[in-house]
């Protein structure tokens, strides 16, 4: 009875030059979206706090913030004219 029984692991084929390359490639990938996801969530302040004291003068602040003033109107379009009866 035990030489039925067939315990040996089964015949994996070796994967072909394309399946390595598509294998390598989704990891790439995949390290390629957590270091996207990670650069959204740590804050980089270096950044800007290089900026903040270019800005800090009279004139230059000035310049860099506008005054609100009222919205600009909404242009309204004309109303198609229509055709005369004849």
């Amino acid at each position: 009875m035990s030489a039925d029984l067939d315990l040996s692991p089964p015949e994996v084929p070796e994967p072909t030059f394309l399946e390595s390359i598509l294998r390598y490639g989704l990891f790439l990938g995949a390290i390629f979206q957590l270091i996207c996801i990670l650069a959204i969530i740590v804050p980089t302040s270096k950044g800007h706090e290089q900026e903040e004291p270019e800005s800090t003068n009279g004139k230059a602040a000035d310049q860099t913030k506008k005054p609100k003033g009222a919205a600009p109107p909404i242009r309204q379009k004309p109303k198609k004219e229509s055709k005369k009866k004849r």
